[in-house]
């Protein structure tokens, strides 16, 4: 699980980069696009994971051992909504800096053994999934922002690989969340690249199939945009499902996010 932890670690890094890169080249004209999250301007994606970061640190950092004070959820996303487009983007390049500083100086043991109380789950959860649900976000918006300007576009492949094994492990109980199995009229099980999709009273995503029901032809980072609601026309180009389903029929079940 350890390495789990610094493959996604390695992956949130990236992640930053490479849209910290894009966010600081941005015009005005430009943070006011609509992105890939149709309801939201790129400016309003970069304030919610710039937000995010400023809330997710505070209880990573607490179980770390540093004592942190934190303003309310409300007060913090209220905060973020009153900005101006350019402080939104300027916020998120600081606030995500200061999260991922947090998560890259963990010692080898806390990244082992630390347990984080997110406040919104029943109970405090191994590192590896707070880390986790962070990278589900931060791959799929930074995405958002990117096919604002590339409609070719897709999810990080490196961060894509790590979601598909998380989501088989720690991240699983999230599939509860994200899939309607019940818009299906008959249970799948569908091979995708690395993993098997499994569709009947419940979703999961298992290791591998051995006698999967349909497949899943195209590549991993478009199956992570499948699950957070994100594989739709016209960014679907060229993948197809053999099988007892459609795209259709899976874009029931994953709504999105």
């Amino acid at each position: 699980m350890s390495q789990l932890v610094d493959r996604t670690i390695t992956a949130l890094r990236s992640e930053h980069d490479k849209l910290a890169d894009l966010a600081r080249t941005l015009t005005d004209d430009q943070l006011a696009t609509t992105s890939g999250a149709a309801e939201w301007t790129v400016a309003q994606v970069l304030s919610h994971l710039g937000s995010g970061a400023e809330i997710g640190r505070a209880p990573i950092a607490r179980a770390a051992g540093e004592t942190v004070t934190a303003e309310d959820n409300q007060t913090i996303w209220a905060r973020w909504d009153a900005s101006a487009p350019r402080a939104q983007a300027e916020g998120f390049l600081e606030y995500n800096t200061r999260w991922l500083d947090t998560v890259e100086a963990l010692t080898p043991e806390q990244r082992s053994s630390l347990t984080v109380d997110l406040g919104f789950l029943p109970e405090p959860v191994p590192l590896v999934t707070a880390l986790g649900m962070r990278l589900n976000e931060v791959a799929n918006h930074s995405w958002d922002v990117r096919v604002a300007f590339d409609a070719d576009a897709g999810v990080d492949a490196d961060s894509a690989a790590v979601l598909v094994d998380i989501l088989a492990g720690p991240l699983g109980f999230m599939l509860g969340f994200l899939g309607k199995p019940a818009e299906l009229a008959e249970p799948v099980s569908l091979a995708v690249p690395g993993a098997g999709l499994m569709i009947d009273d419940t979703v999961s995503v298992v290791d591998h199939l051995e006698s999967p029901s349909a497949t899943f032809n195209g590549p991993q980072e478009a199956f992570v945009r499948l699950i957070s609601g994100r594989l739709k026309a016209p960014y679907d180009n060229g993948v197809t499902i053999d099988g007892n389903s459609t795209l259709d029929d899976l874009r029931r079940v994953f709504r999105g996010f």
